[in-house]
């Protein structure tokens, strides 16, 4: 078993993993930890996720949250989120046109 079977899904407890590979509860927990920035991004991806679903594919609400097994509130939520960041990056695109040079940032 190798760090990456560990991390995709963790077949027995740390303790017994641990004890398998002689090292330390801790070193297993720290194989299977993701970093910070990839949480970020793949909670960055949900959130696309769900906005897509919901406004591209014209799904209504409950079947938004039944699909993505979610609560309703915490759906609604990520999709708001998802337009916001849409939106702030439409803002900043069109702030620079191609071609053109900002006198003033």
């Amino acid at each position: 078993m190798t760090i990456q079977t560990i991390r995709r899904k963790r077949p027995l407890p740390a303790k017994e993993l641990a004890e398998m590979y002689d090292v330390s509860v801790r070193t297993i927990k720290r194989w299977n930890s993701q970093t910070r920035e990839d949480w970020i991004d793949e909670q960055a991806t949900l959130r696309e996720a769900i906005r897509a679903y919901h406004d591209d594919e014209g799904h209504s609400w409950s079947e938004t949250t039944k699909h993505f097994g979610m609560s309703s509130s915490a759906v609604r939520q990520r999709c708001y989120r998802a337009r916001k960041e849409r939106e702030a990056e439409a803002a900043e695109k069109s702030k620079h046109l191609p071609g053109e040079m900002p006198l003033f940032d």
